[in-house]
């Protein structure tokens, strides 16, 4: 979505996609202390891979991209906490992120913590990203919570001889959970194995594991396989409340080849 709001926390790093036609504003709970950042300018004439306008004082700032495929780091001082902002040149930008102080314990509040799924349920999340076409076509009450990208190549994770494609993914919001369809490509003759049960995304610095997956472990050689999984929260229980528009890379882990059987000799006629 344009419009994007996020939980304030200094240990998470937050991919903002921006656009060189598009005016991203950031929004902080109060006024920012400071900005921090390389090939930013705050000056029309100066040039630099981002445009950032900011009035001291003030709780929020606008980024506007300077080129294609530019990316940096904003480090954003407020209250006693710095947070770090990945802006990175995006066809898909968000343009308004507004970012929302986490409930403190005993004020009121309780920081909201991702659902508990069961098997079934994840296997029906699964399901419906599998059927999502048919079910927009037919069954739209059954997917209108449902937000989908498709990706393609610019979300592939290339590992020399073998490499994952994102090709779409489905954000079920209620479940804080998205559903990937990767795509796992083999460029070697021989067959590559994998633990189905090890898919995991990363996002800028932080790694989340799979909550369920569909996939068969293997590649077979100069071909591509089809896989679907998905991740729920985050590592400590909380929502990740991750958007669709994350720079996502895929790792598997890899499983090693089993090695050759050696031939036995059948015994000849006579001895």
């Amino acid at each position: 979505l344009p419009i994007e709001r996020a939980t304030l926390d200094p240990r998470v790093i937050y991919t903002v996609p921006v656009s060189p036609n598009r005016v991203t504003t950031v929004s902080f709970p109060g006024a920012i202390a400071a900005i921090d950042a390389a090939g930013v300018s705050t000056d029309a004439k100066v040039p630099g891979f981002f445009q950032l306008a900011h009035v001291r004082g003030s709780s929020f700032f606008s980024v506007l991209a300077m080129g294609s495929g530019v990316s940096g780091n904003l480090n954003v001082r407020w209250g006693k906490n710095t947070y770090v902002l990945e802006v990175v040149e995006s066809p898909r930008p968000v343009l308004s992120l507004v970012f929302e102080e986490e409930p403190k314990a005993g004020g009121g509040g309780e920081v909201q913590r991702a659902p508990k799924l069961s098997a079934i349920r994840l296997l029906a999340l699964l399901d419906k990203a599998k059927n999502f076409a048919l079910l927009k076509t037919g069954a739209k009450d059954v997917v209108s919570q449902v937000d989908f990208a498709t990706l393609g190549e610019s979300a592939t994770a290339d590992f020399g001889d073998y490499s994952i494609c994102i090709e779409e993914a489905y954000r079920f919001n209620p479940e804080d959970t998205l559903v990937f369809r990767v795509v796992l490509r083999n460029r070697t003759d021989a067959e590559i194995r994998y633990r189905p049960d090890s898919f995991a995304v990363r996002v800028g610095s932080r790694i989340f594991a799979q909550s369920i997956s569909d996939g068969t472990g293997l590649v077979p050689p100069r071909s591509e396989t089809v896989a679907y999984f998905a991740i729920t929260g985050t590592p400590d229980g909380g929502r990740n409340e991750l958007s669709l528009k994350n720079d996502f890379r895929v790792l598997i882990e890899r499983l090693p080849n089993p090695a050759p059987v050696a031939g036995v000799p059948l015994p000849q006629e006579g001895e």
